[in-house]
Parts: C-alpha cells; sequence; structure tokens
C-alpha cells in the first residue's frame, strides 16, 4: 500500500473537517446526503457520458493501482539487463534464447529481447520498442485523464446541487427567517463537496497515476537503451554505467551501494 496516498487522504478529511468543526460546525451539517448524491452521483454520470461502460467499469482496478502501486526495480532491471550482455558478449547473442523465458513476466523487456535474439538491427529495435512504449503511455495517460475531468466537473456538480438548493429555498420564503438562512446554508454543502472531492480525490489520484506512469517509462526508457547497447556491443560494465546514470542521484547511489554488496 502507498502510505503517501492513503495518508494523504486521510490527512486531508481531517484537516477539513476539523476545521470545520472548530469554527463551530458539526460532522452532520457537512456530511449532507442529499449534497453528496448530486455531487458524486452526477460527477460519475458525466464519466458514464463521456467514456465507456468498459473504461467506467474498470476504474476501481485504476484507484487500486494508484493505493497499490508496482514498485519499479530499476537496479533488478539493470542487473538483469548487464547480465544479458554479458552472456551475449561471451556465448553469443543467440544463448540468450534460454535466459529470456525467465523475464516473461515483462512482456517489454521480452519481446525487447526477442528483437535481439531475432535479428533486428539496433534501429528496427529500438523503433519496435519506442512504439510499444507509446502505446502504454497513452492507456496510462486515458485513466489519469478520467480522474483529471472527474476534478473538473464535480465543483461544476457542486455548484448545480446549490442552484437547487437556493431555488427551492426561495420557493418556501415568507416562513421563519432563522429556518431561511439554516436552509442557504445548507445549499451550499453542495458547493463544498463539489470543491472537496475534485481537490482531494479525483485531482490528486490523476496526479498519482501520472506519476506511476513516469515511473514506469523511466524503466521502459532503462530496457529500451541497456538493449540497444547489447546489440551495439557495449561492454557489461559500460552498460551498467549509462543505465544508473538515467536513475536519479538518490536512486543511483542506493543501487551503486547494494551492487558493491
Amino acid at each position: 500500500m502507498d502510505i503517501g496516498t492513503v495518508g494523504g487522504l486521510l490527512l486531508g478529511f481531517v484537516a477539513c473537517i476539523g476545521s470545520f468543526m472548530m469554527e463551530g460546525g458539526s460532522p452532520g451539517a457537512f456530511i449532507m446526503l442529499p449534497a453528496i448524491i448530486v455531487v458524486v452521483g452526477g460527477t460519475f454520470a458525466t464519466v458514464f457520458i463521456g467514456n465507456s461502460l468498459k473504461v467506467v467499469l474498470a476504474l476501481p482496478q485504476v484507484i487500486m493501482i494508484a493505493i497499490f502501486p508496482k514498485t519499479q526495480e530499476f537496479g533488478k532491471v539493470i542487473d538483469i539487463m548487464v547480465e544479458f550482455a554479458t552472456i551475449a558478449r561471451r556465448d553469443g547473442v543467440l544463448a540468450l534464447e534460454r535466459e529470456v523465458e525467465n523475464v516473461k513476466d515483462f512482456p517489454f523487456l521480452y519481446n525487447g529481447m526477442m528483437h535481439l535474439i531475432d535479428g533486428l538491427d539496433a534501429e528496427s529495435a529500438a523503433k519496435l520498442m519506442e512504439e510499444e512504449k507509446d502505446y502504454i503511455e497513452d492507456r496510462h495517460h486515458s485513466n489519469a485523464g478520467i480522474f483529471k475531468k472527474m476534478g473538473g466537473y464535480a465543483p461544476t456538480m457542486g455548484i448545480i446541487g446549490t442552484v437547487m438548493g437556493l431555488v427551492q429555498t426561495l420557493a418556501s420564503a415568507g416562513g421563519d427567517p432563522v429556518a431561511l438562512v439554516h436552509h442557504i446554508s445548507s445549499a451550499f454543502i453542495a458547493t463544498l463537496w463539489g470543491v472537496f472531492t475534485a481537490n482531494l480525490i479525483y485531482l490528486p489520484l490523476g496526479d498519482k497515476l501520472e506519476f506511476i506512469s513516469n515511473e514506469e517509462s523511466l524503466l521502459l526508457d532503462i530496457v529500451t537503451n541497456g538493449i540497444i547497447s547489447i546489440q551495439s556491443g557495449t561492454s557489461p560494465t559500460l552498460i551498467r554505467r549509462n543505465l544508473e546514470l538515467m536513475l536519479p542521484p538518490s536512486e543511483r547511489m542506493i543501487e551503486t551501494e547494494s551492487g558493491e554488496e
């Protein structure tokens, strides 16, 4: 579980609701079912309208990816590339055919190595891998884009809920002034929920998915450069050095220490 995602959500809820209560408000005034239905239901309705049913039904799985992101093992992948380079340099590229069976759970790496074994030149292999990477990134950006769109729809649905509440309130004007003021304040809860869900849930989830996508893109770049280097006959030592230079300095130091051990 990604502690930052879950902890951030909890902190946001505590901060908003806690400050509301410190100002004299009560949780009951904040948690109004009609306002939540208008904002949440209306936001998801826009997603149904603008996307296919298949995409909408996949949203729970996408949310799980944000909460339980896959750890990108940069150091492990670099070690694999160096091992493949050593085998190719010692026994030839065809000797890698036995080794690639161990990386079938990483389709991008497996496909890239098969390009190499099949005798594709470096330029053709790089082009095919870049195209595959583009398809992967497009899927990731599409998933993140849905939540960013929801972040735009939610405040608008909140305004709609507020207007509906004000219309109902003004329609019953002429009664108790205290009750009228109470109804007006309740109407604005919908706007609060719209802004709240957009800026604390939908937009941050979109950003988290973009971050996860960028991490995976870096890993795919490492694999691509490693395979092209093997095809070019670069020494394993130089391959490790070049691939580690693609990592942030902090990650690079960690990987260097683990490699020395």
